[in-house]
């Protein structure tokens, strides 16, 4: 990244600053402005999160928010209530009081003497939830937003479930969110009222994963904030952008599709970051484009930004199975619309373990039944929901999980294929149990045999109808169902295969079934639908759409102790068990210009023996430090969900020290009902 410092505008920042909500909680923000923004009033963008604005995200907020007040901006980081310095308690994410508060800090914001009255959001994942759902309640001043990484369906694409299956990140997450929501103010900002503060936060958070848990199906509790139930709430331009290594890879292109208002969709070849610090590679000038997006909608320069493709997409080259990468190779392709009109669904039978040519009948006296009962090792290899292309979390070589899958295979390719969107797979199956799950994944298969996971879909079967209303299976009785699969840009060259892989388990990415069950898969009835973009180019293909990634510089930090991450696979040969063990620990960081030293460490842990799909079971512990002269501090989170056959069993402990002197402890042992899960 290029580090920019001669801006048009010089800037100015305000630390603390308190915005008060409507019932008097005083929330906490972090301004940078343009000098001249009293006298010359100026639009201010907002970014709402729970993350720290004054430590935890202190560095990455230092690139771009002085970036964009450079170029005329008010750049305004709010932390949510009950985090940070702001008051209050944070109970859950995307709540009502949340997005009220949010209305009430687009107001103060507007009434500023600095600016002018237009207001955008912007923000990555819970950033972009909120300026999206902050948008379908139509604030007055709001005129545009900014989103990356986000989703417009709580449901059915976030990190909780997935096609009716529970992913593993509800657990993750909900360990990730129990820490941060339990943290202490800083007493330099906030003084003596710090320990008050955080008491209150810690007596009054559940563990996370509880809420979710209680919520298996497509209830109002999801529907509360989806912007995909109603898409004409939102009336200001939208600017879009996501990533393939990302989980959320699929909104991007329905907003684009759904939406009535002027906007644009960015996909990249990244994992869970802003595109200008995009992980793998290539980055982007993404605040470039930022810039351009607000200079036109919020300052009304007459400039290009709508001009070009709607959508603009990193086509991906093949590469060799990796748990990460650098860079990504591939080219930049441009769509006029969404759906666009270069794509075309290709309908390819499933026969006895091929991909059939569109067409193409089975064989005299064909639709027999090939089937699959998956072992619960199938999914070690199967990397995190969303990645951060922290190794090793982009799934590796898929032959071996291939061994526990029903596996179909196209001939070798005579010439480069190319796909743009999502693939289905429509399965005429029956199956043995009354709850069962079946993986789906497409693969690029080399010469060699290697197998790179391409994209992939989970559907519980007890949702095949899609509603998020369950309904049990018959045992026995024929079924029709479709496996959605993530959005993907893939180009498979000449000599390779296209290889699609069913399995019933994919554990620990999605908890298992109940129990084992048979899966009976009919063929020629079945079919894998490819969404196939034309190899060559059409006229809106950019050639150089983006400029070289810029920033500010970052604000200085001293690294204290190193950080470690280490993902590994553990196998029990005598007890047929596994434990999958994953650590992300930054290290000792220091805040130079506060003199903080902040810490965060998180342990996650999946295990199953053998084939006992009740032996499943995920545990997340996660250590957040503080310290400055004579105050130290930590909180110490650990949530484990375990399971019977009829109920998920969740053990959690919140402990708060200061020193080395426990202040606060509270242990929660409760049984939630599986609910066709």
């Amino acid at each position: 990244m290029r580090h920019v410092s001669n801006l048009p505008y010089d800037t100015k920042e305000e630390e603390h600053v308190v915005v008060p909500a409507r019932d008097g909680t005083r929330l906490s923000a972090r301004i940078w402005r343009p000098v001249g923004s009293d006298g010359a009033p100026v639009p201010a963008v907002l970014e709402y999160i729970p993350y720290r604005k004054r430590d935890l995200s202190a560095v990455r907020d230092s690139i771009h928010h002085p970036y964009l007040a450079g170029h005329g901006y008010a750049c305004v980081r709010v932390d949510l209530r009950g985090t940070g310095e702001s008051e209050g308690v944070l109970a859950d994410e995307y709540l009502e009081q949340e997005q009220t508060d949010a209305e009430d800090i687009l107001a103060w914001i507007a009434e500023q003497p600095w600016c002018d009255g237009n207001t955008g959001m912007m923000g990555i994942s819970w950033g972009a939830f909120a300026a999206l759902q902050t948008a379908a309640r139509r604030p007055p001043s709001l005129r545009a937003v900014v989103l990356a990484s986000f989703t417009d369906d709580r449901y059915a694409d976030d990190m909780h479930y997935m096609g009716g299956a529970m992913l593993s990140d509800n657990l993750a997450e909900a360990g990730t969110m129990f820490a941060y929501a339990t943290c202490p103010p800083d007493p330099a900002v906030v003084g003596e009222r710090w320990r008050e503060m955080w008491q209150e936060r810690m007596e009054n958070t559940r563990p996370w994963i509880l809420n979710w848990l209680r919520h298996q199906r497509r209830d109002d509790y999801w529907r509360h904030a989806s912007v995909c139930e109603d898409y004409t709430a939102v009336q200001v331009p939208v600017l879009a952008s996501s990533g393939w290594a990302d989980g959320y890879s699929n909104a991007v292109t329905r907003v684009l599709e759904h939406l009535d208002v002027p906007r644009k969709g960015l996909i990249g070849p990244w994992s869970h970051k802003y595109p200008h610090l995009g992980e793998p590679g290539p980055a982007i000038g993404y605040l470039q484009e930022v810039v351009r997006w607000w200079d036109h909608w919020l300052k009304g320069i007459d400039n290009d930004v709508m001009a070009g493709p709607m959508l603009q997409a990193w086509m991906q080259d093949s590469v060799p199975p990796s748990t990460s990468y650098e860079e990504r190779p591939g080219r930049w392709v441009g769509e006029p619309s969404w759906p666009s009109p270069h794509i075309t669904p290709v309908t390819h039978p499933l026969l006895r373990h091929r991909i059939a040519s569109p067409g193409q009948e089975p064989p005299e006296g064909g639709g027999e039944a090939m089937s699959v009962r998956s072992p619960l090792s199938v999914g070690q290899f199967a990397g995190k929901w969303a990645s951060y292309n922290a190794p090793p979390d982009l799934p590796y070589d898929q032959r071996e999980e291939d061994g526990g899958s029903l596996v179909f295979d196209t001939a070798p390719l005579e010439e480069r294929t190319e796909i743009l969107g999502t693939a289905t797979v429509a399965l005429d199956l029956t199956v043995s149990e009354p709850v069962a799950t079946v993986a789906a994944r497409l693969s690029d298969v080399a010469p060699d045999g290697s197998a790179t996971r391409v994209t992939y879909g989970v559907l519980n079967l007890t949702h095949r109808d899609g509603t998020g209303e369950p309904e049990l299976l018959e045992p026995g009785k024929r079924y029709r169902a479709t496996v959605q699969l993530n959005g993907a840009a893939q180009a498979f060259p000449p000599g390779h295969r296209i290889r699609l892989s069913l399995s019933t388990s994919y554990w620990p990415l999605a908890w298992p079934a109940p129990r084992p069950a048979m899966l009976h898969v009919y063929e020629g009835t079945s079919t894998l639908t490819l969404p196939v973009r034309p190899n060559e180019e059409p006229d809106e293909a950019p050639q150089q759409p983006f400029d070289e990634p810029e920033g500010c510089p970052p604000l200085s930090a001293t690294r204290i102790t190193p950080p470690e991450e280490r993902w590994e696979v553990k196998r029990d040969l005598i007890g047929y068990g596994s434990t999958l063990e994953i650590v992300k620990d930054r290290g000792t960081v220091r805040i130079d210009d506060i003199a903080l030293d902040t810490g965060l460490r998180a342990e996650e842990r999946y295990t199953a023996t053998a084939d006992d799909f009740t032996s499943v079971a995920g545990e997340t512990a996660w250590t957040m430090r503080f310290a400055r002269d004579d105050w130290n501090v930590r909180v110490e989170t650990r949530t484990e969900l375990r399971c019977t056959e009829t109920d998920f069993l969740v053990d959690a402990t919140l402990d708060g020290y200061e020193g080395e002197r426990r202040v606060f402890s509270r242990t929660w042992n409760e049984t939630v009902p599986r609910d066709g899960l």
